[in-house]
């Protein structure tokens, strides 16, 4: 499936293996934001945020993995807990014909986690150097 290598990078928390993965002007669309980061290296430090900020708890975890080959679609549903929260949430990734990442969208509910989530991201973001998108 095209979206192996990615949920294994990210499950096995190695998501700067994944740069490869996307293409470079890749955009990553925030479940918190309207407008997106655009580029691989933005991608790569929401991604690094993302694993500190979801992963904290070691309890991330992909639930299921579905694909459609011929739209070259993937969603992955993920759950975890963050401060005693349940988190849960979907991946979307869009894929160029060449296999690599075009775009991907994070959603995540409830909205009570959605709010921990962006509040505990932008805290993060700000710590690797990334501000809102432009």
């Amino acid at each position: 499936m095209l979206s192996d290598r990615f949920r294994a990078a990210v499950e096995g928390g190695h998501v700067d293996q994944a740069a490869e993965l996307f293409r470079d002007d890749a955009a990553f669309r925030s479940p918190v934001l309207f407008k997106p980061y655009e580029g691989r290296e933005q991608v790569l430090k929401v991604l690094r945020a993302a694993e500190r900020v979801l992963g904290a708890g070691g309890t991330f975890r992909y639930v299921h993995q579905l694909e459609d080959p011929d739209d070259r679609v993937a969603i992955l549903e993920f759950a975890t807990e963050i401060d005693g929260k349940q988190v849960e949430g979907i991946d979307k990734l869009t894929f160029d014909v060449d296999g690599l990442i075009t775009e991907l969208k994070v959603m995540i509910r409830p909205a009570s986690a959605l709010q921990l989530v962006g509040a505990k991201m932008a805290d993060e973001l700000s710590r690797v150097g990334l501000g809102l998108p432009g």
